[in-house]
């Protein structure tokens, strides 16, 4: 766990260098020109005091927003009202990204890397234990980390925007003003949101900004700090960053997404990476211009452009050929001409060496309930269906693996299949195509959530042994993804089962007796509350990590976290430093998404800081190897209980009888579908009544984001401190606390949650018939929760211990505090009875408040 740095010189920076400048270039910011917004600029300080004022006082948003138009301006009509809400909305949002902008420019100034984490600094300190050397050598070995690109609805900044942040940001670091009028102009007209909503191929354009901008740099840099250091100590080097991707790819609830597109999406993304290639080998073709290298120049030149700008080029896995060229030239270099240029060609070569032909590993993933029924779909064909009983489906689990047979055959289809049935078998086709044209790494996981049981995998196997591919050449790895607290509890057993069938074993051998186990932090928070779902998380860590040993299985945990720490953010390298010997921690796979992807990894600086954190991280837990305290009895005993409790308090909350209708009417919920952010449908049963179970975790976490009391990130850990409390145990509590690095993280990632939360916006609710009683319940929990985490974690205020974040989240949340009450006001009206034309465009007013509120949030939603 990485010390906390004294902060006295930090907050200075951050004072001098954000806060300063962002007041100053805001006011520069609100005197320029744009269309139709004369008077905004004027008015919008007004707002701002007005909306802080009405709220201090306890007034409804409707009351402040009413009182600022009578006090302020001479609109009357509802149209011109409306009109200039919209213009406020237009200013807030940049002001967002103008912060976005000066925090970043800031950003090598106020984050540093723990030394004492690194590579080269525990290098340097065993220099001469030879021991200690080789199990550097060993972990490194074994050490991997796959960061997975996801394109959930959160990531609300276009390709467009976020080149301005990126422009904007080095102007600022620069201090040129001439190019920050530009640049803030630009803004000002700059579009920030969909007319309609994204295709997945869209969607994999927009993210694919940040491969082609960041990734590409900041991973082969982290990579060539990582072999200067090993090769420094005569230690072999080894590829640790892989990317992944799953736009185009995941499937699981989005109608939206066939084999066609997750075809296009793998030729875009080998497309741009050749682009990529191309251009840094313009560079290399520019410095070497000596003789013997001229054939090897002329080869990679016309490989790569036609692989780059050729639609009708032959895909083909060309990596070998190209490192082949380089290779030679290199040698060539140093042979003839003293080396010259040569780090040009590394550069290169290890970019080939990270990317292939591919970039990014494109995963698919499907939903087991869709998979059992493209199972029973090619069962009833022919010759499959001689293998099965018909009524195979209403068998046990136990009989059901008695029949999988994995016997490979080319089923004749007699009737056209539903159309996710179509897709599924199609995109298993494609899959060998997609590796035979981009590699082998191109397309290799095919992740099954909603996992229950052993055959849910099996039976998939099936599925590829049946539509084209071999037992000898089953080049994929089959990922169970484990999401509700009941499944974590069972996942052990499954992985019993699968790792003593003796197919999959031989499966396992052949694909290096590696396994990719999926843990989904979002749909186990929304299942089971804050703390049941870290606790159900790490003890399912703790059994899968026993059996996969007890098999000699080496087990890669893929986390499927989402921005908030209510869905698995938060400081994630804090997580994997404190997760102790009992829990495979060498393999670190996660998810990155929403506005987590341009906030952490939206610039090189900021992506090598996070990945080398993620990386460090990895690096002490696997030398440390320390025994986490959490799995002695009576702690493990201690958080069992007050895991139960927390659980206990979410679930009676969840089954209220208002808890649906709270969030459906006082938050934009239902109108999250109009936001056009997502190929991808809020819910599952498309237009069905509202459902807490068909609700995607993202719209439940997003809904209590814009309502400012974050529930899913706090909600049950004040009354589960509490109890402890009352049973005398709070001496235990607080020696674990003081003991456990993880229990650590999840106190402060909690108290992040509750730092973005104001309970003071929606006070006015106390007094209110329907929901006053519900909204107090709420806020009782708020305020216990923050009680007992003060008290237990020693802090004067939440998140004392990192002024820094604390300041930001507080100037982020000023900014958007207009925006709020402006959502509030339309959500208000539309309890109303309005007209067809009021109506549409409050519910865009409220709507367009979404944007802004969760890009300053950064991890919000």
């Amino acid at each position: 766990m990485p010390k906390l740095r004294l902060t006295t010189q930090r907050e200075s920076i951050f004072n001098n260098e954000v806060i300063s400048k962002f007041e100053l270039f805001n006011s520069l910011f609100l005197t320029l020109p744009f269309y139709k917004i004369k008077d905004t600029g004027t008015l919008l300080p007004l707002f701002f005091k007005s909306c802080e004022e009405g709220i201090a006082n306890g007034a409804k948003p409707a009351q402040v927003i009413e009182e600022f138009f009578a006090k302020y301006t001479s609109y009357t009509d509802r149209k011109d009202i409306i009109d200039l809400l919209f213009r406020f909305i237009q200013y807030i949002e940049r002001q967002v990204v103008l912060f976005d902008a000066v925090e970043d420019a800031s950003f090598t100034k106020l984050n540093t890397t723990d030394e004492q984490s690194t590579l080269a600094f525990i290098l340097k300190k065993n220099a001469d234990n030879k021991p200690v050397l080789a199990k550097i050598e060993k972990l490194i070995d074994e050490l991997s980390l796959r960061l997975v690109l996801t394109a959930h609805p959160t990531q609300f900044y276009p390709g467009t925007v976020l080149a301005i942040i990126t422009d904007l940001t080095q102007a600022i670091r620069d201090n040129d003003l001439t190019s920050m009028n530009s640049l803030l102009q630009q803004l000002g007209k700059t579009p920030f949101f969909n007319k309609k909503s994204p295709t997945p191929v869209d969607e994999a354009l927009n993210l694919a900004w940040f491969l082609e901008n960041t990734f590409y740099f900041a991973a082969a840099n982290i990579q060539e700090e990582i072999d200067q250091n090993l090769d420094e100590y005569n230690l072999e080097t080894k590829k640790i960053l892989e990317l992944g991707f799953w736009p185009g790819g995941d499937r699981d609830g989005n109608p939206n997404i066939h084999a066609d597109t997750t075809l296009e999406v793998s030729k875009m993304l080998r497309q741009i990476l050749f682009r990529c290639y191309y251009r840094d080998f313009r560079v290399i073709k520019r410095r070497i211009t000596f003789r013997g290298v001229e054939e090897n120049i002329t080869k990679l030149h016309d490989v790569l452009y036609k692989n780059a700008f050729d639609q009708t080029c032959e895909l083909q896995d060309i990596s070998i050929e190209l490192k082949e060229n380089l290779n030679k030239i290199k040698d060539t270099l140093l042979e003839e001409h003293e080396g010259l240029f040569v780090d040009l060609v590394n550069d290169l070569i290890r970019k080939v060496d990270l990317y292939g032909n591919y970039f990014a590993s494109l995963d698919i993933r499907q939903d087991s309930r869709v998979l059992r029924n493209v199972h029973a779909y090619c069962r009833a064909n022919k010759p499959i269906s001689s293998l099965y009983p018909a009524d195979y489906d209403k068998l046990s689990e136990a009989e059901k693996l008695d029949l999988i047979s994995f016997k490979e055959a080319t089923i004749a289809y007699a009737s056209e299949p539903d159309a996710l049935t179509k897709d599924t078998i199609e995109v298993i086709k494609e899959i060998k195509g997609i590796q035979q044209r981009n590699g082998e790494k191109a397309c290799h996981r095919f992740i099954i959530s909603n996992c229950q049981q052993a055959s849910d995998i099996l039976q998939l196997i099936e599925l590829f042994l049946w539509n084209g591919w071999s037992k000898d050449s089953l080049t994929i790895d089959f990922v169970p993804l484990f999401e509700t607290v009941n499944d974590l509890k069972g996942a052990a057993a499954i992985m019993d089962i699968l790792y003593s069938n003796p197919f999959y074993k031989a499966h396992l051998a052949k694909r290096g007796n590696k396994q990719h186990i999926m843990l989904g932090y979002s749909d186990s928070t929304k299942d089971g509350g804050y703390l049941m779902a870290n606790w159900s998380i790490f003890n399912g860590k703790t059994s899968l990590s026993a059996v996969s040993a007890k098999h000699n299985i080496q087990l890669a945990f893929f986390d499927g976290r989402g921005g908030p720490p209510a869905r698995g953010g938060g400081k994630t390298h804090r997580f994997y430093a404190s997760m102790g010997k009992e829990i495979a921690n060498k393999n670190m796979q996660l998810t990155v998404q929403g506005q987590t992807i341009s906030s952490q990894y939206g610039s090189v600086e900021s992506a090598e800081f996070n990945i080398e954190q993620l990386i460090n991280a990895g690096l002490t837990s696997g030398l440390k190897e320390k025994h986490n305290v959490l799995l002695d009895p009576e702690n493990k005993a201690l958080l069992d209980e007050m895991a139960e409790d927390a659980y206990t308090a979410f679930v009676d909350l969840r089954e209220h009888k208002l808890f649906v209708s709270y969030l459906e009417k006082l938050s934009p919920l239902k109108l999250l579908s109009q936001a056009n952010i997502s190929s991808r449908p809020v819910k599952r049963n498309g237009g069905g009544e509202m459902k807490l179970e068909d609700l995607r975790a993202i719209s439940f976490v997003t809904a209590w984001s814009m309502l400012k009391q974050n529930v899913p990130g706090f909600y049950g850990m004040g009354t589960a401190l509490k109890n402890q409390e009352k049973a005398g145990n709070w001496d235990k509590v607080l020696k674990v606390y003081e003991e456990s690095d993880y229990l650590k993280t999840i106190v402060d990632n909690c108290m992040m949650s509750m730092s973005k939360s104001d309970f003071t916006i929606t006070a006015h609710m106390a007094a209110d018939k329907e929901f006053g009683a519900f909204w107090t319940q709420l806020h009782n929990e708020f305020e216990l929760a923050k009680q007992m985490l003060l008290k237990l974690s020693g802090q004067a205020t939440l998140m004392a211990n990192y002024p820094i974040d604390k300041k930001s989240i507080a100037t982020r949340e000023k900014i958007i505090l207009p925006l709020v009450l402006i959502q509030h006001f339309a959500l208000e009206k539309l309890q109303h009875d309005q007209n067809e034309k009021d109506q549409h465009a409050l519910e865009k007013l409220a709507v367009r408040t979404v944007f802004g509120i969760v890009n300053a949030g950064r991890n919000l939603a």
